[in-house]
This record gives C-alpha cells, structure tokens and sequence, in this order.
C-alpha cells in the first residue's frame, strides 16, 4: 500500500474529470476528485446540455410556422420562459444526480470545494490537506470577457442559462460556436437579436463556404450580424445598455452577452506558485502524454487548450488512466475529429476544409451542394441547406465533408466514421442513399465544381 492518501486525485469534476475518476477506480486506484461548483462541469450544468436543450426550445417557433404549409391551422403559441427554465433544471439535477451516483458506485471520494496545489504530492481543499501520488488537473474553461468600460455590465454564457425574464433586445458580442448558438436560441424564442464581431467572417477556423452560409442564412431568418464591429464601451442608462462601437455607432439593448471565448481555468489552483509550466493564456502546458513539467502532475482537456471539446477530453481521460494503470499507451488521434456548432441551421464538419487542404495536397477537387430541403417546399420557410466535400484529386481520399443544415450533426457523426476510415469518394459514390433524405446528397454529388 501507498503511503499516499490517494494514489489519484483530480481536480475538476467535469467530464474528462469524472471519465479519469471512474476508470481509475475501476482499476482499483484510489482516487479522489474535487470539485467547487457542481458535479458535471461546463458540460452538463452551463454548457452543452442546457444549450442544446435551449436550442430544441428555440426551434419550435419556426416549427409552429411550418405546420401552416402542411394544413395545420394553430392558435398562436405562448411561450413561458420560466417554465423552461424549471425544467432545464430539472433534467440538470437528474445528471448532477447521475454524477454523483457513478462517482460513490464506482468508489470514489468526491470532496466539495477549491482545491489547490500545495506541492508536487500534496493538494488542499478548505482547511483539509491530502497527500497524493498523482494530481490530474481538468477545471476546463473559463468565460473571458475583455476588460472595456461598463465590463460590469455585461454577462457571459454562465449567466445565459439562468436570466430571470428574457430581454426584448439582446446584444451579443463575439463570433464563435457560443455567440452563434445563443443568437439563434434567443431569436427563436422571440427575442430582437444583435451580433457584432470585430472579424470579417463568423466561425473563424472553419471552411470558408460554411461561415459564409451561415452568416447569410442567420441574417435571413432576421439576426442582424454586423461584422467588422467592435465595442468600445458599455454604459447603463436607466433600465437600458448602451453599446459604442469603434465604427461610431450606438446600440441600445437591454441585455448584453459576451462571447469572446473562454480562458484556462487554471487560477487559484496554485500552479504558478509551484512551477507548474503556463502559455500565455494561462493553460497547462503537457507533453503527449499529458504530463506537465513536474512529472506527478498532468492536465487533460480545455485546461490545455488545445481542442476545446467534451468528447477530446473524454477521449484523453481514458488514454491517460490506460497508460498510468492498465499498461495500454494508445494515444489520442486528433486527426479529423468531427464536431457541431448548434447554430440555426446546424453546422457539422469533419476533416480538413477546403483551404487547409489546398495547403497539403497539390491537387484537389471540391463537390458542393446547395438546395432547398423537401421540407421547405411546402413549409414556405426559405432555409437552403449547403453540403460540401473535400478530396484529393490523385487519389479521390475524401479530406472533409462539411453540412450546413438541419441535423447537419447527426448526419456528420455517421460520415466521420467513412472519413477516419480513409473512405474515398468512389466509395461514397457506390453506396445507395436512403430515399428521400438531406444525407443522400452525399451519395449523389457527381461533379467537381
């Protein structure tokens, strides 16, 4: 036996934290897990889940509007906001529930409260200290707001998922996956929708053809986007905000979001202090194996800033509990992990867009698709659908396929499956599409544009 308390202790009770946990107990490891806030992390409690719950809620305005195109005759819907409200936090109960009761069935001791690093073996949560063979830092994420006049004005998306009443005009600021979300969110729940962004495209680090789309179907559903804008300022004039632009314009909102990306939750762990290595940004920086610079303690997920995604920091937890305790050193592939941004219509993409591609391969043909979906044709919404693939001329490897549509996530999810597998387009052409559906256009695109 160790002399240790714990032979693992990890700090952060998110989602690559709980996965770390768990695997590590169920291996017979003794392992501890802070946490200050609740169990789940971002993910659960003010992130992927109430979002996505936000965004079926949203959808129904829309839906409610199609319904006349295939003979439905409605009174006009009401919606309550308190009452999604309650019941988003009821289902974030259940999971924190669920959390809890993996973490006890599994055997893991579970100690509410900050924790921080004393040195190398040693953490201390309130006036408790532990000694430690491993420390496994995975706090994610952070909300960043930049410092401008009037910051104590605004709120980030933290807030978004527990605001009293909606506003009747909403600012947001920012041009990411949680600036898009909540503009559609907020705009299907009936409310006047801004966005500003200082660059001159949404969704930077995506295909060029997806950001454009997006951009153009957002405005039409009635989001007023104004790129190239910035705020300079915030200022409170009685029950209203005031927004200054450096483009010397003025916008009155009544609520003002900030999603200009989240920063390492690394403060207050005493990593500085000990030597821990930091960038710039405050993240933990590890090696392949996600050690740190102290060889007891190593970091996974958006701790490192790396790719900022659940399933990435699922993935690394086990890796990492494989290699420390079940002797498996497979390493995480980062090569075309698919992801969604759950903006309206969805985005889903995998693999490489269209100018990386051009970077790496000296030839490559690109088939594109833009149509109106068999829904819309009856529905009188004009939402168009853009399906987009990326393949190396020599050798017809598909690159990337990238979905700007309905279910573009679900749909993305399966095709991931074909790119990883190194599918080419001949096998994408061979395959029978399922009639009719939006997917089967990726069986049926014959021509390069």
């Amino acid at each position: 036996m160790s002399n240790y308390d714990f032979d693992l202790f990890v700090i952060g009770a998110g989602s690559g934290g709980v996965r770390a946990a768990r695997m590590a107990a169920a291996l017979n490891v003794r392992v501890a897990v802070a946490e200050n806030r609740h169990l789940g992390g971002t993910c659960v409690n003010v992130g992927c889940v109430p979002k996505k719950l936000f965004v079926y809620a949203s959808r129904f305005s829309e839906e409610f509007d199609a319904a006349k195109g295939f003979g439905w005759s409605l009174q006009k819907p009401q919606f309550d906001w308190t009452r999604l409200l309650a019941q988003k936090n009821r289902e974030i109960g259940r999971l924190q529930g669920v959390y809890q009761g993996l973490l006890n069935q599994s055997g893991v001791k579970v100690i509410e409260g900050q924790a921080r690093l004393l040195d190398a073996h040693t953490v201390a949560v309130a006036d408790r200290v532990y000694t430690c063979e491993r420390i496994l830092i995975a706090t994610g994420g952070w909300p960043s707001v930049p410092e401008i006049p009037g910051k104590k004005w605004v709120v980030t998306s933290n807030e978004m998922f527990a605001l009293e009443k909606l506003p009747k005009r909403l600012l947001i600021v920012g041009g990411g996956y949680i600036a898009v979300e909540f503009a559609g969110i907020m705009h299907g729940l009936g409310v006047q929708t801004t966005l500003c962004y200082r660059g001159a495209q949404l969704l930077r680090g995506f295909d060029e053809d997806i950001r454009e789309f997006v951009s153009q179907e957002m405005r039409s559903k009635g989001i007023d986007i104004r790129l190239n804008t910035s705020i300079d300022s915030i200022k409170k004039i009685g029950d209203e905000l005031m927004a200054h632009t450096g483009q010397n314009q003025s916008i009155a909102a009544d609520l003002v979001l900030y999603a200009t990306g989240r920063k390492p939750n690394t403060a207050g762990l005493g990593l500085e202090a000990l030597g821990v290595y930091l960038d710039a940004a405050g993240a933990v920086r590890v090696n392949e194996q996600y050690q740190t610079n102290i060889p007891s303690i190593y970091a996974i997920g958006d701790v490192t800033n790396r790719i900022n995604l659940t399933p990435v920091a699922t993935a690394e937890a086990m890796a990492l509990i494989n290699r420390l305790y079940a002797g498996l050193n497979a390493l995480v592939d980062y090569d075309n992990i698919p992801t969604a941004v759950f903006s309206q219509p969805n985005v889903g993409t995998v693999g490489l867009s269209e100018a990386e591609a051009r970077k790496r391969y000296p030839a490559i043909d690109i088939y594109k698709s833009v149509f109106t979906p068999m829904k819309h044709t009856l529905s009188g919404q004009g939402e168009k659908t853009l399906m987009k693939m990326v393949v190396e001329a020599g050798s017809g490897k598909v690159l990337g396929v990238h979905m700007v549509g309905a279910d573009a996530g679900e749909i993305i999810q399966g095709i991931a499956v074909a790119v990883r597998a190194g599918a080419t387009k001949a096998v994408f052409d061979s395959t029978i599409g399922i009639h009719p559906t939006t997917a089967e256009e990726f069986v049926t695109m014959r021509k390069p544009v």
